[in-house]
């Protein structure tokens, strides 16, 4: 198992650590690899988009030569978690983007950019999600709001009756950060799309 994670900008490191936490919980053997170059997306079995600057990971997944192959692996059933700006990338409909701005359109969602507040504006708060009945601590920086779930997009996690998490086949796209708590659910939960 060869997790990766595109590490152009954002939360790479923590996604990193958070996934071989996840592994080691699952007793599953594997390795997560930092990814900057379209070359390093062979032989992967799962990656994550992280938080970070949309319009930022968007401008370098392209002239790294990531933006189209990523989305060509997204097509093809390989498993990808993207969270906030992640989840920014891989949405079909983002409002208030920045002129110019790709996305790789995969996720059957509609998202607005920044709908939580700035970055002064964060909050940690309770998540409830569709596979577990313990509450999941959801970090909200800058975050999307997901607006709408259509087609093959399910909800995977509510703030309230908000959905803040969304499911669809081989993806999983988040509004908050998983990856800034210490609970791993959420990357064996997607680990588990490998197995």
């Amino acid at each position: 198992m060869r997790i990766g994670v595109i590490g152009v900008q954002g939360a790479v490191t923590e996604h990193i650590e958070t996934v071989r936490r996840a592994l080691g919980r699952l007793r599953a053997g594997g390795e997560v690899i930092w990814v900057k170059r379209r070359e390093q997306l062979r032989d992967i079995s799962a990656l994550i988009i992280p938080g970070g600057e949309s319009t930022t990971i968007s401008k370098l997944m392209n002239r790294n030569g990531l933006f189209d192959a990523v989305k060509r692996l997204g097509e093809s059933g390989l498993p990808i978690m993207g969270t906030c700006a992640g989840l920014i990338l891989l949405a079909r409909k983002v409002l208030g983007a920045v002129p110019g701005q790709s996305f790789l359109e995969l996720l059957d969602v509609e998202v607005l950019r920044n709908a939580y507040g700035r970055q002064v504006d964060s909050f940690e708060v309770p998540i409830t999600l569709s596979f577990s009945k313990k509450p999941f601590p959801g970090v909200f920086i800058r975050a999307p709001r997901i607006l709408k779930v259509y087609g093959r997009a399910r909800p995977l996690a509510f703030y309230g009756d908000q959905v803040v998490g969304v499911e669809q086949d081989n993806l999983i796209g988040l509004a908050f950060h998983p990856e800034l708590s210490n609970d791993t659910r959420i990357h064996e939960h997607f680990l588990e799309k490998i197995r």
